[in-house]
């Protein structure tokens, strides 16, 4: 009838939901590109460029949605509801691409869903948990992100073997129909919550007047910019490195089916950084909570300077355990702490737009890097902009603070 604990059966779906919404949807296209130019053709700078069309349709999204959920605020489920079948529909859709174009068409349909997708599914599933466990909630949700890489890896020797040509279709055609089958779990569940809370629904208006601040709210330096900064940062640094990191041990000799598994790694690494993340932002929801974790990151990526194999793999499973999951999972939960209930859905938006423009903009610089000075620089550069996401993190932990001095004596 309430909230629920953080784990019940809406987070565990929407984490469902969370291994199509990013392992499968957005971080498999990478994995799969090998088997991809073989049978389409293309060089890998074409093929890039639809990744970059992917998150430009992430960003189109996340525009898009903010609007669209103050013109209807009332059919957040609905718009739901089909944005996740259509997902699930769209990447068997691009199981049977034959042509540059076609494909190219899918990954920016892709992007545009699950923009939409990852903003509702976090914003409904929240709404049905405890305040005080809202990070461990989150931290299960992105946890199916972690997920959906690690099978996305697993799948490496029937995507990446020239022997098995067609093997990436069959992948998707997979993962779609699996994306299919958690819209429904999700559905089933959470329509069963809002039928039981249905009486005490009505709700009146001030919401308009939220969204008009949505903006004020998220860009005042003495409120939430620097951790919209850091979420910014964020997306241009890790997206860096997920780009261009298999390529990287490709060229150093590491075999497709051990390159997968690395990859396979940061993804099981990724689901103790879920739940472990999800705790410390519970237990100290401040911007330094989320600075930690993203400078053991940086330490992670700075793993490929050494030429040490070795510690390139332990950097890998560093961001995985610490940096992979956390940045967005913490930044979930902070937005849902500090914006009001009904500008959440629109702020958490918008926030996305940000991260997403980094993830548009990390690729493109990391492209340049790698054509000037090689692969291993590019995966390295991914440090420097981790980096300047922990500084703004911490400047958000100093705003906080403050904050939280000013009001002392009001409360006391």
């Amino acid at each position: 009838m309430g909230t629920k604990s953080a784990l019940n059966w809406i987070t565990l779906w929407a984490s469902f939901l969370f291994v199509v919404i990013l392992g499968f949807s957005r971080l498999s296209y990478g994995m799969f590109l090998p088997g991809i130019q073989r049978v389409i053709g293309g060089s890998y700078g074409q093929l890039g460029i639809l990744g970059t069309v992917n998150f430009i349709g992430y960003l189109v999204g996340t525009l898009c949605l903010p609007p669209l959920i103050s013109r209807f605020p009332d059919r957040k489920h609905a718009i739901n509801r089909i944005t996740c079948l259509l997902l699930g529909l769209t990447l068997i859709g691009s199981a049977f691409s034959d042509h540059f174009t076609g494909l190219g068409l899918w990954r920016f349909a892709i992007g545009l869903l699950s923009a939409f997708a990852t903003v509702l599914v976090l914003s409904i599933a929240m709404d049905a948990v405890r305040p005080a466990e809202r990070g461990a909630a989150s931290g299960l949700i992105w946890l199916g992100g972690s997920a959906g890489i690690l099978v996305t890896g697993l799948f490496a020797p029937f995507t990446i073997d020239p022997s098995h040509l067609q093997g990436w279709r069959y992948a998707w055609v997979i993962m779609g129909i699996f994306g299919v089958i958690a819209a429904v779990g999700f559905e089933f569940v959470t329509r069963k919550r809002e039928a039981e809370k249905m009486p005490s629904q009505t709700e009146s208006k001030p919401r308009d007047k939220e969204n008009e601040n949505v903006y004020r709210l998220l860009l005042n330096p003495k409120r939430l910019l620097f951790l919209i900064a850091s979420y910014f940062f964020f997306g241009w640094g890790y997206i860096i490195y997920f780009t261009y990191l298999i390529p990287y041990l490709v060229s150093q000799g590491i075999p497709s089916l051990y390159a997968g598994l690395i990859w396979s790694g940061i993804g099981f690494a990724g689901l103790f950084n879920g739940w472990i993340g999800g705790k410390a932002i519970d237990r100290w929801p401040s911007g330094y909570t989320l600075a930690l974790g993203l400078t053991l990151g940086t330490i992670g990526v700075c793993g490929v300077i050494t030429h040490n194999m070795l510690v390139t793999v332990l950097g890998a499973a560093t961001i995985g355990l610490v940096s992979f999951i956390t940045p967005p999972l913490m930044t979930t939960a902070l937005l849902r702490r500090h914006v009001p209930h009904h500008a959440y859905a629109a702020c958490l938006s918008i926030a996305t737009a940000f991260f997403a423009a980094g993830q548009i903009i990390g690729p493109i610089v990391g492209g340049v890097a790698v054509e000037r000075y090689g692969l291993q620089f590019g995966v390295a550069s991914s440090a420097v902009f981790m980096a300047i996401a922990a500084v703004f993190a911490g400047l958000y932990g100093q705003q906080q603070r403050k904050l939280e001095v000013r009001d002392l004596p009001d409360s006391g």
